[in-house]
């Protein structure tokens, strides 16, 4: 059964960590060998089981040094139709492999979750394309059709939420906001940015958030921004308006480059972990309610660590926007 599904604590403003930059650290901190970079094939052995589990305990038990809450995704973000296709998985084995991971979430949370450091679960959706272009779109009525298979079945763990990240245009957040809303679950949708400021969809951050607003109730808990350096995130927010108070989370990768450099590199780029940390914190200042912090590509403990640092002295946003 879930914890916090009925009320997401991270809603009342304290400060909560995610992780990193799981699919990075994996393969090239830890040398394996992810296929379309999906993590979710590591549950199917011991030794990635294990390294799974070891990587959700380290971030376990920097919210616990650091007293802060805890937002923990599972390791399925390629865990959708055509990925698990592409993987070998037909429709049960991924259904198997969505409900594994929340389980091993589950495990590390009954060992941790406490008053001091809620531990909330999020069930992780990926887009069902690359999630860096936008040239391969659905309408909203189908993304909804196409994601509610693995939404159904997170719903049915002890997932508290989902979360879907890298979203490069606003239909497909659409659709999957409507296919969370089916199955009764908090969402939160994050939007992936380009080096300008906007979605490579060529949307601006502040239109795909009241877009998606609009067409669905208000459903979506929050956003976030997950997949591009801090910096790169100031251009979306020349603009005023309440869109910007739905802003709560952050997952910034550690390098300044682009997704098209990024994907043309050959070693990973680790930036620089101070640095990171205080350019989150120069972004606070312009979204005093982004209160959910984590890292993305290239980053490991070191940098959430530096973010939990700069940002832990923060004056906190209380209550609802």
């Amino acid at each position: 059964m879930s914890r916090y599904r009925k009320r997401l604590p991270q809603l009342d403003g304290r400060l909560f960590l995610a992780d990193a930059g799981l699919e990075t650290m994996l393969s090239f901190q830890q040398g394996f060998t992810l296929p379309w970079f999906s993590a979710f094939v590591l549950l199917r052995d011991a030794r990635g089981r294990a390294a799974l589990r070891q990587y959700v305990e380290r971030f376990a038990r920097l919210a616990q040094s650091r007293r802060t809450g805890l937002v923990l995704g599972t390791p399925t973000w390629r865990a959708n139709l055509d990925w698990g296709e592409a993987l070998g998985y037909n429709a049960l084995a991924l259904a198997d492999a969505n409900r594994d991971a929340a389980a091993l979430l589950a495990e590390v949370r009954a060992a941790c979750d406490s008053p001091a450091t809620p531990f909330v679960i999020s069930g992780n959706v990926g887009p069902r394309g690359a999630g860096y272009r936008a040239d391969r779109r659905m309408g909203a009525a189908a993304a909804r059709d196409y994601h509610l298979a693995q939404i159904a079945t997170l719903s049915g763990t002890e997932a508290d939420m989902v979360a879907a990240f890298t979203m490069a245009y606003p239909d497909e957040a659409i659709g999957i906001v409507d296919a969370a809303a089916a199955c009764d679950m908090p969402v939160a949708i994050s939007f992936t940015l380009e080096t300008d400021g906007r979605l490579p969809s060529g949307d601006t951050l502040a239109d795909a958030i009241l877009r998606t607003d609009a067409e669905t109730g208000s459903h979506a808990a929050y956003y976030m921004v997950d997949c591009v350096y801090p910096a790169h995130v100031a251009p979306a927010l020349l603009g005023a308006g309440p869109w910007r108070a739905r802003l709560r989370g952050l997952r910034a990768n550690a390098s300044r480059r682009s997704h098209a450099e990024l994907d043309a590199a050959t070693g990973l780029d680790e930036g620089d972990p101070e640095t990171l940390g205080e350019q989150y914190l120069a972004l606070h200042k312009r979204l005093p309610h982004m209160n959910v912090v984590g890292g993305c590509c290239g980053t490991d403990e070191r940098h959430m660590e530096s973010i939990a640092r700069h940002l832990g002295a923060r004056p906190a946003q209380v209550g609802p926007p």
